[in-house]
């Protein structure tokens, strides 16, 4: 799947991409697989702004996709490569023989018409998943459980992969998309493969506007407010803010570490790379 660019016809094309979408089958979504998304705007209970800089966007239907591909030994055809609004992946529509749809994470080279299992002694190619203590070393993989049973909740995002690079015993260590190595059970499901539409992060979206359709509201810099709105505001001309970066409530920011001390970290081998 490439990336499509256009003749600076006007200011918003001219540094304007998009993907092709050749690799979609189906333009809508399976109904039976549908659920409607209640958007709250970064509000709570009580109506109060807890999350800035969200609201407005195209409304979106969530498809409930199958994270712990628990259907072990029974074949699936794909059926559809779809677009899914609330993740950059695409999503994929599987037809299993007893008959039953699911959605999965679309890997890499995974085409309509192939097929996939799960399962603890299949076939090592994308889309398949299987326990962490049948898959060799060194293959990428995605959509890991960090507990058993739970369903994959690491590496899910466009053209993202981490790599097994070791088994000790009950642990496996991987290497994640951002450097970290960290253990994970054996025992732990994992997918075969990287995640599709690696693409995605060529992507530019051109205008504000584009911005404001995924639900971004704009975002003002500190130092371009005033005092009373913000610690960095104020000043003579365009001045830096004098201080260290912070929240509006006087919490340092960028750079500033803040996972709990008391959170356990003995699954962390070797934490990811300083920038």
């Amino acid at each position: 799947m490439t990336v499509k660019t256009f003749k600076a016809k006007t200011p918003s094309q001219r540094f304007k991409s998009i993907s092709d979408y050749s690799q979609i089958s189906k333009s809508g979504p399976e109904k039976s697989l549908v659920v409607s998304k209640k958007r709250t705007s970064g509000r709570n209970a009580l109506g109060r702004v807890t999350m800035r800089r969200r609201g407005g966007g195209h409304k979106r239907k969530l498809r409930i996709i199958d994270f712990k591909r628990d259907k072990h030994d029974i074949p699936a055809k794909v059926a559809h490569i779809e677009y899914d609004p609330n993740r950059s992946a695409r999503i994929a529509l599987l037809k299993y023989a007893d008959g039953e749809k699911r959605y999965i994470l679309c890997p890499e080279d995974l085409k309509v018409g192939s097929m996939v299992l799960s399962g603890e002694n299949v076939e090592v190619t994308p889309g398949n998943t299987m326990p962490i203590k049948n898959i060799p070393l060194g293959l990428d993989i995605h959509n890991i459980e960090m507990k058993k049973g739970r369903g994959g909740q690491l590496v899910r995002s466009a053209g993202s992969s981490a790599q097994l690079m070791a088994k000790e015993g009950e642990k496996a260590h991987i290497r994640m998309p951002s450097g970290e190595i960290r253990t994970v059970s054996v025992f732990c499901m994992a997918t075969i493969g990287k995640v599709g539409n690696s693409e995605h992060e060529s992507i530019k979206l051109g205008k504000a506007g584009r911005t404001r359709w995924l639900g971004r509201r704009p975002k003002v810099r500190g130092v371009a407010m005033n005092p009373i709105d913000h610690p960095l505001g104020g000043g003579e001309g365009k001045s830096s803010g004098g201080r260290h970066p912070c929240t509006p409530w006087g919490k340092p920011t960028k750079g500033y570490k803040t996972r709990k001390k008391n959170k356990p970290t003995d699954h962390i081998v070797k934490p990811r790379s300083k920038k």
